[in-house]
């Protein structure tokens, strides 16, 4: 369990140029849909609706939002896109702040934790800005389990069996359903070593032309084993304009 002073941070990843949906708004940027509207009878947007989950928790007590440096979809966006000014008030809990992403996703959370190296968090969660239906439970398990592992990752089962296969297109293993699953966000980690193991994994970009998946796998090739959580069938991810 964490003590009074423990201090939880959030990294809402939304750099992302959002080419598979087709051009127009980033998916981050647009309403969940007709009728969803936030408390100020705004409608509800994606980006809206992910940082509301983890504003609301009040165990978290910095967010950093993540945009693309392009002004046209940076920072003044973004904001426009938060369901309520109340959120970038600086004097209540959680403190939101905006940093400009990089290259990629890895890249853009590197400059996500080091920024906030300067606040000197004990842990963070990281979470795709596209998966706005995160709920405050699923939220609460990653805190739950970060605590007590130092690296967690919610994961749901496989409904289909799953198959390697190679460049050739032959299947190369069977793999069994009881023994995978599907990666959601948020992923929790304790601070100082995930930013050790992004310092590494751009040591490593730098040499080789690889580019990793997600947060655990940095962790898990640098750090150490990282412990699962049970996901949320509701945590979908935002990839198509259909996915709406």
């Amino acid at each position: 369990m964490a003590d009074a002073d423990t201090v939880i941070a959030a990294v809402i990843a939304a750099a992302g140029s959002s080419s598979r949906m087709g051009g127009g708004l980033k998916k981050e940027y647009r309403p969940l849909g007709p009728g969803i509207d936030d408390a100020q009878g705004r409608p509800l947007t994606v980006l809206g609706a992910a940082v509301g989950a983890f504003a609301a928790n009040p165990r978290i007590e910095i967010i950093v939002i993540m945009v693309p440096a392009d002004p046209d979809s940076g920072e003044a966006v973004a904001r426009s896109a938060l369901p309520s000014s109340a959120l970038l008030n600086t004097g209540r809990r959680p403190r939101i702040l905006f940093a400009s992403g990089g290259p990629t996703r890895r890249s853009s959370v590197h400059r996500a934790l080091a920024m906030l190296s300067a606040y000197n968090p004990d842990y963070v969660l990281i979470h795709d800005g596209g998966r706005p239906w995160v709920d405050g439970l699923l939220i609460e398990r990653t805190i739950d389990a970060v605590l007590r592992h130092s690296a967690v990752v919610p994961l749901l089962p496989l409904t289909e069996t799953p198959k390697e296969f190679d460049e050739a297109g032959f299947v190369t293993r069977h793999l069994r359903r009881s023994s995978v699953g599907g990666a959601q966000t948020p992923q929790g980690f304790a601070f100082r070593e995930i930013l050790r193991a992004h310092e590494l994994a751009a040591e490593r970009e730098a040499r080789e032309n690889y580019e990793y998946t997600d947060d655990a796998e940095v962790w898990g090739e640098f750090i150490g084993p990282v412990a699962v959580v049970e996901g949320s069938p509701k945590n979908r991810k935002i990839t198509f304009p259909e996915d709406l």
